[in-house]
């Protein structure tokens, strides 16, 4: 098992390396091409694919509770280790003195993390209320779903489901939210459909955490659901995963927690299930 992951790891990180070069390299001049679904993303393995090989053939609820097994085996986190890893996780391809900001689409520095206006600090896009998991380690901690956010921003999405529609607010990046709901900018939408969904499969009441399920409504309060389903798929599908979700997943892998997101490595999966 240790020489497994020992490879897996390997990959990953050589994976991680080709992935920042191409980010950091000077884009050719070519004709635009239409936006991408996730139907015509073509996904290159940046890992050793036995990693799902007990999810292959699957569907349903035998693919989801195969991919709950596989993803569990992770290393846990401290929530004060979030600080430095969403450094890296999250670090501006274009400077690496900053990371860039979920909903906000800014680039901040590194060194503005903490509470106060102008800082920026970490968002749990499954709201952590939503299961009253708080910041323990565990679901609390899983840098799968925590991302760097402007305080204000993050105080402003609170702990709303996810939907479309609402109004602009300062620093919204294109973001927008009403009383009951929030609609991220539109690059992101899918990474938080994603994240979302695999919050739903890593989280299933197993390990003295909160089974956790997305549903179809946006009135989940502290019940362990997050909305809306319907929603999110359309997001996952408008939305493909980019190079910076892809090289996201495999720094977390590679670098920390040793566990992939996998419906950013197998997007059709998500239908599989859902």
């Amino acid at each position: 098992m240790l020489a497994i992951r020992i490879r897996h790891r390997k990959a990953a990180a050589l994976a991680t390396a080709a992935v920042l070069a191409g980010l950091a390299a000077p884009a050719a001049t070519a004709t635009p091409a239409a936006p991408a679904t996730v139907a015509e993303t073509a996904t290159t393995a940046s890992y050793d694919p036995a990693y799902y090989d007990a999810a292959a053939g699957k569907t349903g609820t035998a693919l989801k509770s195969a991919l709950h097994t596989i993803i569990s085996d992770q290393t846990k986190l401290s929530y004060s280790a979030v600080w430095e890893a969403l450094k890296v996780t999250d670090q501006d391809p274009d400077n690496s003195s900053n990371v860039i900001l979920l909903y906000s689409g800014i680039s901040r520095s590194k060194t503005l993390n903490g509470g106060d206006v102008g800082d920026w600090n970490r968002e749990h896009v499954w709201a952590k209320s939503h299961g009253d998991f708080g910041t323990s380690t565990g679901p609390g901690t899983d840098l799968h779903h925590l991302r760097p956010e402007d305080v204000q921003v993050n105080s402003i999405r609170g702990n709303k489901d996810f939907d479309n529609g609402g109004s602009s607010f300062t620093n919204s990046g294109g973001s927008l939210t009403d009383s009951n709901s929030f609609e991220p900018r539109d690059a992101v939408k899918g990474d938080v459909a994603r994240m979302i969904l695999y919050m739903a499969v890593r989280y299933e009441g197993t390990d003295g955490w909160p089974d956790l399920e997305p549903n179809d409504t946006v009135t989940n309060g502290t019940n362990p659901y997050h909305g809306r389903l319907s929603v999110l798929k359309q997001w996952h599908q408008q939305d493909p995963p980019s190079a910076f979700e892809v090289n996201r997943n495999d720094v977390i892998f590679a670098s920390y927690q040793h566990n992939r997101n996998p419906f950013i490595d197998h997007p059709e999966w998500v239908e599989a299930i859902w």
